[in-house]
C-alpha cells in the first residue's frame, strides 16, 4: 500500500511539472527530433522501412547483440571475442539498413529518368501538374508506384499540391527526387513554358550519370572484394585458433585482451580507409 501510494504520489509530481519540463511548442508544432534519430529515420526512410521507427530499430539492434555474445561465448570461450560478436550484431542492423538503401539508390538511378519521361509526356499531352504526378502511380515504373499512389490519396483529400509534394519526397527520400519534385513545385508557383525542356535535360543528365556510375563500379567491385576478404581472413584465423583450449585461455589473458583490441582497432581503421577510397560520392538532398 506505501509503495502505491508512494507512485501515485511521484506520478502526480511528474504531471505538475511536466508544462515546466515539456513545454508545448507554438502551435502545435512537433519538437524536432536529435540528429542521431532524425539521420536514422532519414536512412530507414532511404531504406523503404518507414513503417519501422527507430526505437524498434535499437530494440532488435540490443537484441542480436546479446543473443551475438551468448553464442559466442558457449562456442569460443574467450570474453573479448564475445564481446567484439556483440558490437558487431550491435550495428549488424543498421548496416543491413544501410545496405538496402544503398541498393534502392542504385536501382533508382535507373528508374528516375524514366519517371521523368513519363512526366514529360503527362505534361505535354495537357495535364495539371498535379494530375501529371498521380499519372505516376498507375503508369510510372513499378518500385515508385506506391509512394505515388499515396501522394494520389493524400491530394485528392487536401488539394494542397505544396504539402503533398513535402510528404512525397520523405517518402521516396531521394536526392534525385527532390529536384524533380521541386523542378514541379517552382513551375506551378512560378510558371513558365520551359518545364518540359527542363524536365529532357534533367533526363538526359541522370542517365549519363548512371553509366559513369555503372562502369566505374564495376571496376572497383573487384578491388573492393579482395580488400574485404583481406580484413576477415585473419579474423577467420583467430576464431579456428580460439577453438583449442591453450589458444582460448591465453587470449583470456590480459596480454590477449591487449592483442584482439588493436587487432579490431587497426582492422576497423583499415576499412574504413577501404571504403572511403573506393565508395563514390552519392548525392546529397539538399531540398529535404
Amino acid at each position: 500500500m506505501t509503495l502505491a501510494v508512494g507512485l501515485a504520489l511521484g506520478f502526480g509530481l511528474v504531471l505538475c511539472a511536466s508544462p515546466f519540463l515539456w513545454p508545448a511548442r507554438p502551435g502545435g508544432a512537433r519538437r524536432p527530433s536529435p540528429w542521431p534519430v532524425a539521420r536514422l529515420r532519414h536512412r530507414l526512410a532511404q531504406a523503404g522501412l518507414n513503417s519501422i521507427s527507430v526505437p524498434a530499430l535499437a530494440v532488435v539492434s540490443v537484441l542480436a547483440a546479446a543473443v551475438a555474445v551468448g553464442v559466442t561465448f558457449a562456442l569460443l570461450p574467450v570474453i573479448a571475442i564475445a564481446l567484439i560478436a556483440g558490437v558487431v550484431a550491435l550495428g549488424l542492423p543498421m548496416s543491413i539498413v544501410g545496405w538496402r538503401a544503398r541498393v534502392r539508390r542504385r536501382a533508382g538511378r535507373v528508374l528516375w529518368p524514366d519517371v521523368v519521361d513519363h512526366l514529360v509526356s503527362a505534361v505535354r499531352s495537357g495535364l495539371a501538374l498535379p494530375d501529371s504526378v498521380v499519372t505516376l502511380a498507375h503508369s510510372g515504373p513499378a518500385p515508385t508506384r506506391e509512394a505515388f499512389a499515396v501522394f494520389e490519396h493524400e491530394y485528392r483529400a487536401t488539394g494542397n499540391f505544396g504539402l503533398c509534394i513535402d510528404g512525397l519526397k520523405e517518402r521516396l527520400a531521394d536526392p534525385v527526387a527532390d529536384r524533380i519534385l521541386e523542378t514541379l513545385r517552382m513551375s506551378r508557383e512560378v510558371g513558365g513554358s520551359e518545364l518540359t525542356t527542363v524536365l529532357r535535360n534533367l533526363a538526359t543528365y541522370l542517365r549519363q550519370d548512371a553509366a559513369i556510375r555503372s562502369e566505374v563500379e564495376a571496376r572497383q567491385s573487384w578491388v573492393m572484394n579482395a580488400a574485404k576478404l583481406g580484413v576477415a581472413a585473419p579474423w577467420v584465423i583467430l576464431l579456428l585458433l580460439a577453438t583449442r583450449p591453450e589458444a582460448a585461455a591465453a587470449y583470456n589473458s590480459s596480454a590477449g585482451v591487449v592483442l584482439i583490441v588493436a587487432g579490431l582497432f587497426v582492422t576497423a581503421v583499415a576499412y574504413r580507409i577501404m571504403l572511403g577510397i573506393g565508395r563514390m560520392p552519392e548525392g546529397r538532398r539538399w531540398f529535404s
